[in-house]
C-alpha cells in the first residue's frame, strides 16, 4: 500500500491541489519500475514529497551535492534493492525517501519547455520517485532505461514524452 506525504509551502499554488498529481505521478513510477508490487503489496510504502522554493533547495543541493544553486528536483532514498524487494512481509512501513521540488526552477522549465507546471512537475516527481527505487543516469546505458521508464510513466499520465525533439 503506497502512502504519499505532500507538504507544499506558500510558493506553490494554494488553490492547487497538489496530492492527486503527486501521487499518480509517483504510482505511475512505480509501476514502470523493476517494482511494481510496491504500490499494492500488504506492506505500507511511503514517499515523502515537499514542494518548496528555490532557496531550500539551493540549500539542501549545497549540503548534500556541493552544488550552491537551486535545481529542479532532489531525491534522498532511504531504502536499498534488498527493501524494495521485500515487500510482501511483515513488517514495518518501508520509507522510500523524499523528493523535493523548487518551483522556481520548474515554472521556468516548464515555461522553456512549453508545457504546463502541472505535467513538469509531474515529470520531476517521477523522475524523483524512480531514483528513490535506484535507478540513475550516471552512464548512457542507465539514462536510456531511466528514460524509458519516465516516457512509460508519463504516457500512463497523458502527458507526452518530454524528451521528444517537437516537429
Amino acid at each position: 500500500m503506497l502512502e504519499v506525504a505532500i507538504d507544499a509551502d506558500g510558493e506553490w499554488d494554494s488553490s492547487r491541489s497538489w496530492d492527486g498529481l503527486v501521487r499518480r505521478a509517483a504510482e505511475a513510477a512505480i509501476a514502470e519500475s523493476a517494482f511494481p508490487q510496491l504500490a499494492t503489496s500488504g506492506r505500507a510504502v511511503e514517499i515523502s514529497v515537499l514542494l518548496t522554493g528555490d532557496a531550500e533547495v539551493r540549500d539542501l543541493n549545497a549540503e548534500y551535492r556541493g552544488k550552491h544553486q537551486p535545481t529542479n528536483v532532489l531525491s534522498f532514498p532511504m531504502a536499498g534493492p534488498e527493501d524494495l524487494r521485500e515487500t510482501n512481509i511483515a513488517a514495518p512501513e518501508l520509507l522510500l525517501g523524499d523528493i523535493i521540488l523548487a518551483r522556481g526552477v520548474c515554472e521556468a522549465e516548464a515555461r522553456d519547455k512549453d508545457v504546463s507546471l502541472e505535467d513538469h512537475a509531474a515529470h520531476l516527481v517521477v523522475h524523483g520517485t524512480l531514483h528513490l527505487l535506484g535507478y540513475d543516469h550516471h552512464s548512457e546505458e542507465d539514462a536510456a532505461d531511466m528514460e524509458v521508464r519516465e516516457v512509460r510513466a508519463l504516457q500512463r499520465l497523458g502527458i507526452a514524452n518530454p524528451y521528444e525533439e517537437a516537429a
